[in-house]
């Protein structure tokens, strides 16, 4: 009976899987572009909480890297959407993403760890 009643729930699962594969938007972002505008708004999500020069938090500079890329929000969504329903494909997207987030992190450590240059000042007495 046990045996029975898993073979019906694992054919009901089975059935109820999407076979439907969604269909190319006509306004696609390319895959190569999709890695840098995400690289992008992860930094700028990131970016809510810290001060920025005029010392204020919580600014929402989404629409800057939109304006940056030439895109709406609608864009990205349905690009985004799309590139989810391809698990393989999304999963080296992120770790492009992931790749290019550690790279600039690296690089702004090593930016801020780097050798201090001192500013010679010279005797201007004479």
């Amino acid at each position: 009976m046990k045996k029975i009643l898993f073979f019906l729930l694992v054919i009901f699962l089975v059935s109820c899987t999407s076979s439907t594969m969604l269909k190319k938007p006509k306004d696609l972002i390319p895959k190569d572009t999709m890695v840098l505008l995400l690289t992008d708004l992860f930094i700028a999500k990131s970016a809510l909480v810290e001060k920025n020069i005029q010392n204020q938090r919580k600014i929402n500079y989404t629409p800057l890297v939109y304006n940056k890329y030439k895109i709406d929000s609608t864009r990205f969504s349905s690009s985004n959407f799309y590139y989810t329903s391809k698990l393989e494909e999304y999963e080296l997207i992120y770790k492009a993403v992931n790749d290019n987030l550690l790279a600039k992190k690296d690089e702004l450590e090593k930016n801020i760890k780097g050798p201090k240059t001192l500013l010679k000042i010279d005797n201007f007495d004479n």
